[in-house]
């Protein structure tokens, strides 16, 4: 692989302690902190007044914004050289000894749902918990489905050596995987890039040497996703939810009829992602159009950024549009905040981790210098300055509900794709452009709703029939896909196994229509933004700030977004649809000069 200019670019850890024996000690200390703070506010909560239950909450929030700390430095620790026992032995480690800590604050949560209703509601009228109203608000959303004391802190001890310890392992056994493709030994990071290679051989067999590590590992894989998927049945029927998605809806602050409403209006349109397969297969003089051709380049494949150009790019997108967006972004570059170089044993993929009010927010990307590189650069920089924004609630209200945590990461996109757009005139550069930004709409919105689709059948069956083999797997990943394709793409045999290495299954069931949501409503914004770019800018600014303090709803409604009408979405659609039309005028456009 080409030098990029990220083979050193590395985050600095230290900003969240010097070192392992600091954090060691820090535990310590939480530890007896976390007991005290149980031995002085047990079974008081209901007859604390609002001064004493401020007083409460503010050294909660402090006991577990150090616990964030302890987690963040060694899951970040861990994140970049897996394979490592040491690192992975202190995140084990941490995770123990953060359990117990949580042990010692858990009555706290249940004693605040467990308060009357009137009682509970005069509390959270009162000006001195007006900074945690909606923190409140939240936890006693979980009243119908949390359990006794004990019971909850025996399910959170067992989680450590349960989900947990099996989360890590698929993580690993991924991180190990390599990938042999023309006498080279590649990560699965190096691997995946070549199906964005305008060399179609090529990218027929780099999905066959994904597909040949996929299966040699198929029974791990397997094994793995039947018992998260049982834990995850397991728990739901203790806690009495209704379904497998209720604890997701929950947690992104949404009613299941708003989900459901968007996931049904993006099948309905499962006619766009068919319309602009056939555009692309015809553009590149593909037939049949296979699984494997779907992120092959229309034009300018071999385009090479440097990191300094992706960093400049991004910035530069960031600066256009508000002065303050880039002036944080600029802070992850000049302070070490970033991790992008790809090296043995370092997590796949990419993510922003929010960390800890008090400290600053991490980026990790597997930078290897192509078009879709930058893109994911300028996403993660979106999530970054995102949580960096919205420190100022506290650790309690910091962080947003998923939903509206792909907001910024794909705006942040979108302006780096509209300042490319705009710098073009060229007919057959908008094309690629232009195909480029669909591919990842079609990526965002549409597959992560198949995605859904598949993981709805396989917590389905899962609870109905019990433990799944690999072909049960598969069945339910071609129907769900081919569900979204029709007859514009063909999938392949290989494809039947590309459902087992997809992290958010396992990590954060339920995630994937958040991205359709984030992408959605990222769509309507831009069109409030066009309206009147520099009161929204400013409006802009203050939903980051405002983090996770009120109900999704209510934060981007200040933007003139309704996200309770059901048309709302279908306005979303039609923009991607005008995307596809501007398209095929620009195909057309191209073929008669």
């Amino acid at each position: 692989m080409s030098e990029t200019g990220a083979e050193n670019i590395r985050w600095d850890l230290t900003h969240l302690y010097a070192d392992e024996s600091d954090l060691r000690k820090d535990l310590d200390n939480l530890i007896l902190q976390a007991q005290e703070f149980n031995r002085t506010w047990k079974g008081s909560v209901d007859s604390l007044d609002a001064g004493e239950f401020k007083e409460a909450i503010i050294r909660y929030e402090q006991l577990q914004e150090r616990c964030g700390r302890a987690m963040t430095y060694a899951y970040l620790h861990w994140a970049t050289l897996s394979q490592d026992p040491k690192r992975g032995a202190l995140l084990q480690h941490v995770r123990e000894v953060y359990t117990k800590i949580h042990t010692s604050l858990i009555f706290f949560g249940i004693e605040w749902i467990e308060v009357d209703h009137e009682h509970a509601e005069h509390m959270m009228g009162q000006d001195a918990l007006s900074d945690y109203r909606h923190y409140l608000e939240c936890d006693r959303l979980l009243k119908d489905y949390t359990l006794s004391e004990p019971e909850e802190a025996i399910l959170a001890q067992t989680q450590v050596t349960g989900k947990s310890a099996w989360i890590r392992y698929f993580t690993e056994t991924l991180s190990r995987m390599r990938f042999e493709l023309r006498g080279e030994q590649l990560s699965q990071e190096h691997l995946l890039a070549k199906l964005h290679a305008p060399d179609r051989q090529l990218r027929a067999e780099t999905a066959q040497s994904f597909t040949d590590q996929l299966v040699a590992k198929e029974h791990t894989l397997t094994y793995i996703f039947n018992t998260l998927l049982g834990d995850q049945a397991s728990n739901d029927g203790i806690r009495q939810l209704p379904h497998w998605l209720k604890a997701r809806n929950l947690s992104n602050e949404i009613a299941d009829e708003t989900a459901d409403a968007l996931i049904q209006s993006v099948i309905n349109r499962y006619d766009l992602p068919e319309r602009f397969y056939k555009l692309k297969g015809k553009i590149l003089g593909l037939s049949p159009f296979y699984d494997y051709d779907r992120y092959a380049p229309v034009a300018e494949s071999d385009t090479f950024y440097s990191w300094e150009q992706a960093k400049n790019l991004t910035i530069e997108s960031y600066r256009e549009f508000h002065p303050l967006l880039a002036d944080i972004a600029e802070r992850f570059f000049d302070e070490k905040w970033i991790h992008a170089p790809v090296q043995e044993g370092k997590q796949g993929g990419a993510f922003s981790h929010g960390a800890v009010p008090s400290v600053h927010p991490y980026v990790l990307v597997n930078y290897t210098g192509r078009p879709r590189d930058v893109q994911t650069l300028a996403h993660e920089l979106g999530h970054g300055v995102h949580q960096f924004l919205s420190r100022d609630q506290g650790y309690l209200q910091a962080s947003t509900p998923l939903t509206t945590a792909e907001t910024a990461s794909v705006f942040g996109e979108m302006l780096t794709f509209q300042r490319l757009l705009s710098g073009e005139s060229d007919p057959h550069n908008i094309l690629a452009l232009l195909i480029s930004k669909i591919d990842d709409s079609i990526a965002t919105v549409f597959r992560q709703v198949s995605m859904n689709r598949f993981e709805d059948a396989i917590h389905t069956a899962r609870r109905e029939k019990g433990e799944l083999s690999p072909d049960m797997f598969a069945e339910y990943w071609i129907s769900t896909q081919s569900a979204m394709f029709g007859e514009s793409v063909e999938l392949t045999d290989q494809y039947r196994h590309w459902w087992s290495y997809i992290p958010h299954f396992l990590h954060t069931p339920g995630y994937v229509y958040a991205y359709a949501f984030g992408e959605l409503l990222v769509l309507a914004l831009y069109a409030r933004y066009l309206e009147s770019p520099t009161e929204f800018s400013d409006q802009y600014i203050d939903l980051m700030r405002a983090g996770g303090s009120d109900w999704p709803h209510i934060l981007v409604g200040r933007l003139g977004v309704n996200l309770q009408d059901p048309e709302f979405w279908n306005q979303g659609l039609n923009a991607i649809e005008e995307l596809i039309d501007q398209a095929e005028s620009c195909y057309e456009t191209c073929t008669s000069h």
